[in-house]
């Protein structure tokens, strides 16, 4: 296994770990405690980890293909996806939490 495939494989797992791990925040409705105090909301932080890791999933996808129109069609919706996750979920700072 050279590099490139190596450098690939990894950038896949950790796609599909992101998006497992935004969706799973999505699904349970609950984030660790530092992933909170990032995001105005558990949903916008899963949104955004979600959005991410499918982007990453795709690029890593269409490289491997190496179809052509599918690489670029592959490519744009993750460009779309990433952008999305930025301008609309992105991190808003610290935040405290309030215990009870």
């Amino acid at each position: 296994m050279n590099a490139s495939t190596w450098t690939t494989v990894v950038g896949g797992v950790a796609g599909i770990v992101l998006a497992v791990f935004g969706g799973g925040m999505l699904v349970t409705g609950r984030a660790p405690d530092a992933t909170v105090r990032a995001f105005r909301s558990v949903r916008d932080a899963g949104c955004y980890h979600l959005l991410f890791g499918v982007g990453l999933t795709l690029i890593v996808l269409g490289t491997a293909l190496r179809g052509g129109i599918v690489t670029l069609v592959a490519t744009v919706v993750a460009i779309a996806l990433v952008t999305v996750a930025v301008v609309r979920f992105r991190p808003r700072g610290h935040r405290t939490l309030s215990r009870k």
